[in-house]
């Protein structure tokens, strides 16, 4: 019991050092830095490269030094997301955790493990692990963002290794090696404003959704908020005169939209309102209310802006946002149960001069990104928007005569007395872009189990953390003795 606790609390202790620093994607230099003189003060040779990744080289053990080298790999970076009306701001304040027996989660905001718990396991590997080979630890930046850190990590980081094992799966008796490729699709447009001319402004809200990641919860058939409110707010401008003057929502572009908010200016009597938005809300039960029960679609009254979107580009913007496709495209036909090839409709900030939108298409067949790409164009067109094509993100093929799998199932299965599930993923990781710079590195996916991630739900489960750790020294010291 006090080598479990001892191994729990002080990875426990590297993770807290993480949620110390704010991290947001996009926002790692203060992170960055602290882990490389940490690391350096630990004893280690770091690299810091020039987008900020960390890379981190330790000795093998004596008599190992010819061993292969394996990767061990993370990021740095999380999504930060708080519960409505909470005051948090991702760039300034520390992550406040929370511990009870079972869980560790964060108060009011997401918590990070994801991958915040994968990079302090890699730091006490670093630290403690015994007879292995030559080891490095690779800490990425913008994982959740746009995978810049992978993307511009240096080829030489990885081709004079034999192994890697990422750290950044939700699951501890999963092992990942594929996953799916995505691309950010982004789409915006100058506004045209005038006075309103309807007598009552209301906040019309969509709240109460399930939310979470787009890639892990996307097959459950969860609803999105942003289409569920411009949906909405297209059946109120169906009975009368309806203007947009604002129109927020969605945190992340890979997390599924649980909240949502529009202003509006309407000649519409309060109860007119009210009946149709209850309409709407009947309506979106009856498609998803069994996965997602608790959602609200509510009218407030609001203080009259002093000004609205022209009648054309309030009607660009919500036809938009219905017909982009959210949700599952397509199955797998290889992989039964498996989402192929999915979209999120992830975030809608609106300025006074200015609209913005984040759309975030995955899939196992890269051809099918092509296709999305395509249709963003043809849409941005239809509709007066500019589309903004992002980088492609590869999908990572499955390796069907990995040793690192053989090795880690079998270590798994002897260490917890039942078999670890070997599978493919419908959500980005980094190893695509491994995958391209060294096509021959044996690589899997791991990580301890994380319920609700990109959410304030977010909570790490206890228990898992010890035996993914001995199962990631174990497995060095068997990769330490290979022929």
């Amino acid at each position: 019991m006090a080598k479990k606790n001892e191994i729990l609390e002080s990875v426990l202790e590297e993770f807290g050092k993480l949620a110390a620093i704010p991290r947001q994607s996009g926002h790692e230099q203060a992170v960055s830095d602290f882990l490389k003189n940490y690391l350096t003060e630990a004893g280690f040779d770091v690299q810091q490269d020039k987008v900020n990744n960390i890379i981190a080289e330790a000795p093998a053990s004596p008599g190992l030094e010819n061993a292969p080298l394996t990767i061990l790999q993370g990021h740095m970076d999380m999504v930060c997301v708080a519960e409505e009306g909470r005051d948090f701001d991702p760039k300034k304040d520390a992550i406040k955790l929370i511990r009870d027996d079972k869980y560790l989660t964060a108060d009011g905001t997401s918590l990070g493990a994801d991958d915040g718990i994968g990079v302090a396991e890699g730091i006490y590997i670093l630290k403690h692990a015994k007879d292995h080979g030559p080891l490095r630890l690779i800490i990425t930046v913008d994982e959740e963002r746009g995978m810049t850190g992978a993307i511009n990590l240096a080829e030489k980081h990885l081709k004079d290794a034999s192994f890697l094992i990422n750290c950044d799966s939700e699951n501890w008796d999963e092992l990942t090696v594929g996953s799916a490729g995505s691309v950010n699709l982004d789409f915006s447009r100058k506004l045209k404003r005038t006075a309103p001319q309807g007598k009552n402004a209301y906040k019309i809200t969509v709240n109460g959704l399930l939310g979470g990641h787009s890639g892990e919860r996307i097959g459950d058939g969860r609803g999105n908020a942003i289409r569920t409110l411009a949906l909405a707010l297209q059946a109120l401008q169906q009975a009368g005169l309806v203007e947009l003057a604002d129109f927020q929502g969605g945190k992340a572009r890979n997390a599924i939209p649980d909240a949502a908010a529009a202003l509006i200016v309407t000649d519409l009597a309060e109860n007119k309102v009210k009946e149709i938005l209850a309409s709407e809300l009947e309506r979106f039960n009856k498609i998803y209310g069994s996965v997602d029960p608790k959602a609200s679609i509510r009218a407030q009254q609001a203080e009259m802006p002093a000004d609205v979107l022209t009648a054309g580009d309030a009607k660009r913007l919500l036809t938009l946002l219905t017909i982009l496709h959210t949700g599952v495209f397509a199955m797998s036909t290889v992989i039964p149960g498996l989402v192929e090839t999915s979209a999120n409709l992830g975030v809608v900030e609106m300025t006074k001069e200015e609209v913005f939108i984040q759309y975030f298409p995955r899939s196992a067949v890269d051809q099918k990104l092509d296709e999305f790409r395509l249709l963003a164009q043809q849409m941005a067109e239809l509709t007066g928007f500019t589309a903004n094509i992002g980088t492609q993100s590869p999908g990572w093929k499955e390796n069907k005569d990995s040793r690192l799998a053989k090795i880690m199932t079998e270590v798994f299965e002897a260490q917890n007395g039942k078999p670890m599930k070997v599978e493919t993923i419908h959500a980005g990781l980094e190893c695509g872009w491994h995958f391209l710079r060294n096509p021959k590195l044996d690589m899997v996916s791991i990580g301890v189990t994380t319920i609700d991630i990109h959410s304030p739900k977010e909570r790490l489960e206890l228990a898992t953390v010890e035996p993914q750790v001995k199962l990631i020294m174990e497995t060095l010291k068997r990769i330490a003795v290979l022929k």
